[in-house]
């Protein structure tokens, strides 16, 4: 019997695999580790047109990394620019209306509705929401589909808000307290069950499809957060996914998962700057630590919300010190090394836009593995965005059910 035709996401990530493969040294080393990036000393053009970049190009940059780039020269921007373009997943159905967003934050209603419009339900399919917190897309589901919704969350409180809500829009909605990862959570699927989940992290979303391909379930999935996952080690969920990785040599860790989610919708300008000096003092702590320990290798300071920072650099130091262990001397020249804080922060902002090259196409190939699991079992699958990248970077969708 021949072998069907390759389908064009099996295509797509077969070629994603490759390049991802091929250009590791480039974009697995996060520059803030290191003195000079390791890719550094074999491409010195391509470090001195990054580093020679304008901090507005560097903006430029960051935001469309595809635009007029100039690193094309030496990385492979236009395939893939086209490797990552997917088109929207057309939304059939009339824009849910904004009073129906009460109780939501508006971006995250937005996300709702735009999820909500690319559903395609049968007329004999019971809707699950799975990983639903307070119940909004269920609410919306459940709304704008007239039937019933039953909707899986963990947590008692966020049932119970839950609950309460859809009674107040007296909406057939059923908040179960379940751990999606518990074993008796796939006594909620069957074969006409179709399961949504919007933004679903990591070994979230794996176990739901793990669970709708063992009895059949229709799937629309959001993906999100790909590095919350008890494995230090990826391991590819698709056959095909772990015989191109064996084959390209491409192993990937959890932080490299991170990189994929890493990019956020603009902030305002404050946020903005509250974040650019957080990662500037941490530069600076860390070349002060090197010296001091005589240890020229990057030291891990635990993450601290922007809104318990220290006041001042000096500040930071002691804190991220006393969390270390270090005892810091009382004749450090403090301004000294926070004027060299800021001239790193510059330098690795520029140096960091080769790995923001490869953000997409690994977040792209996270979800293509997804897809094609989804493939290898008999679904037809449609992958695409379901909203605007202004919207939430988080905006790609996979539809699927048994063909």
């Amino acid at each position: 019997m021949p072998k069907p035709p390759a389908s064009n996401i099996e295509q797509r990530f077969s070629r994603l695999t490759a390049l991802l493969a091929e250009w590791q040294p480039f974009w697995r080393p996060p520059p803030f580790m290191f003195r000079r990036a390791p890719w550094q000393g074999n491409c010195p053009e391509l470090s001195a047109v990054l580093l020679g970049l304008s901090d507005a190009e560097v903006q430029r940059l960051q935001a469309k990394p595809w635009e007029n780039s100039p690193l094309a020269p030496w990385l492979p921007v236009a395939e893939l620019a086209e490797l990552v373009r997917l088109a929207p997943l057309s939304a059939t159905r009339e824009p849910l209306p904004e009073a129906w967003g009460q109780h939501v934050g508006g971006r995250k209603w937005q996300q709702i509705a735009a999820f909500v419009g690319c559903l395609q339900l049968k007329p004999q399919e019971r809707l699950l929401d799975w990983c639903a917190g307070k119940g909004h897309l269920a609410r919306a589901l459940a709304r704008s589909r007239q039937r019933p919704v039953t909707a899986l969350e963990w947590q008692a409180a966020l049932c119970e808000e839950g609950r309460r809500l859809a009674a107040g829009q007296q909406l057939q909605v059923e908040l179960c307290q379940q751990d999606v990862m518990a074993d008796d959570a796939g006594r909620y699927l069957t074969a006409d069950t179709h399961a949504v989940a919007l933004h679903a992290c990591g070994d979230l979303h794996l176990r739901l499809v793990e669970a709708a391909l063992a009895v059949g379930s229709a799937v629309t999935l959001a993906p999100c957060c790909y590095h919350r996952t008890r494995q230090d080690v990826y391991r590819p969920v698709s056959r095909r996914g772990s015989e191109l990785c064996r084959r390209h040599s491409l192993s990937l860790e959890r932080s490299d998962l991170a990189l994929a989610v890493q990019e956020s919708v603009t902030a305002p300008r404050g946020v903005r700057r509250q974040r650019e000096r957080a990662n500037a003092w941490r530069l600076g702590f860390d070349a002060l630590q090197r010296e001091l320990r005589c240890d020229d290798r990057y030291l891990p300071v635990p993450s601290l919300a922007y809104g318990k920072m220290p006041d001042s650099f000096e500040g930071f130091c002691r804190w991220a010190a006393r969390r270390k262990g270090m005892i810091l001397p009382d004749s450090l020249d403090y301004p000294s090394y926070e004027q060299a804080s800021w001239r790193r922060q510059a330098e690795v902002s520029r140096l960091e836009l080769v790995r923001h090259l490869f953000r997409r196409p690994l977040e792209v190939w996270l979800v293509l593995d997804r897809a094609v699991r989804l493939e290898e079992a008999g679904y037809r699958v449609d992958l695409g965005t379901f909203c605007t990248h202004e919207l939430t970077p988080r905006d790609l969708i996979i539809r699927a059910r048994k063909a």
